[in-house]
């Protein structure tokens, strides 16, 4: 695979915030946490990845898996059969990630309905 897909989300900020941005740009992307969620409780085959996830198309978990992989926080397994079986897994930087993650989605979860009517009064305001 051409490495040219991995795309420098950080190239235009300041030294300081390029890890910053990079991983949250990382994360923010659409797939992301879908593929980290499947595979928070074991290995997975990437057709039980791709089952366990609605609406995902090969292509997409490929190239998710593969920055995941990139980024050191999958591993890809593969056993010798016929047909070859390769099995994703986090790896302890993956397992890392998952805890400041659950923050933050508690965090949404328990604010959401303050930033939509936040937003919903800033609109109305708007003119």
């Amino acid at each position: 695979m051409s490495k040219h897909i991995f795309k420098d989300r950080a190239a235009h900020v300041p030294d300081f915030c390029r890890p910053t941005v990079d991983v949250l740009a990382q994360f923010s992307s659409k797939w992301f946490l879908h593929v980290l969620g499947g595979l928070q409780d074991g290995p997975k085959r990437f057709s039980e990845l791709e089952d366990g996830i609605d609406g995902i198309s090969q292509r997409m978990l490929t190239l998710t898996l593969r920055t995941l992989e990139r980024d050191g926080l999958v591993t890809r397994h593969i056993t010798a059969s016929i047909p070859p079986r390769v099995d994703y897994e986090l790896t302890e930087r993956g397992h890392s990630v998952m805890e400041p993650l659950a923050a933050i989605h508690s965090w949404a979860h328990q604010h959401t309905d303050g930033i939509v009517e936040s937003r919903r009064l800033f609109d109305e305001r708007e003119v």
